[in-house]
């Protein structure tokens, strides 16, 4: 068994401070020791919270991330930094939505890649946003997210 090349990243194993702002937050990836193999890798968020930009007020939901890899990875402690850097940003849950998969294709190049962000009512209407990059690969094990839809007293 190979070892995965970490010699570029820098916050595995190191004390890093929270980011402030998604922007601020640095993605890093590992070579995929798998290439050339169909795969799937899930990240669930099931604690994800942002701010409404309108009034500020905290927007929680359950995120599930399936991606397939191509030459990639994504290292998870920057996956979890970046995830809660939007604790303070204010952004409508579409853009935070969109903002999380445009930033993982852009550094992962991934074969495949879905999102399925599940957001908690405020008001009364749930608000859940999807969005992939195509088809999955052909004979490709795709469970499902497994996150039911928002039922309040009914």
């Amino acid at each position: 068994m190979s070892k995965t090349d970490v010699s570029g990243l820098s916050q595995l194993g190191a004390k890093v401070d929270l980011p402030q702002r998604p922007e601020d937050a640095v993605l890093e990836r590992v070579p995929s020791g798998n290439k050339g193999k169909d795969y799937l890798v899930r990240f669930t968020a099931p604690e994800f919270t942002s701010l409404c930009p309108m009034t500020g007020q905290p927007d929680f939901a359950h995120i599930v991330i399936d991606y397939v890899p191509d030459e990639w990875l994504v290292e998870s402690k920057s996956l979890k930094l970046f995830l809660h850097s939007f604790r303070n940003h204010g952004a409508f849950h579409e853009d935070c939505t969109i903002e999380i998969a445009q930033r993982l294709v852009s550094l992962l190049q991934p074969r495949w890649l879905r999102i399925g962000a599940y957001w908690y009512p405020r008001g009364g209407i749930p608000i859940d946003v999807f969005w992939q990059t195509g088809k999955p690969p052909e004979g490709l094990w795709l469970p499902d997210q497994c996150v039911p839809t928002y039922r309040g007293r009914g």
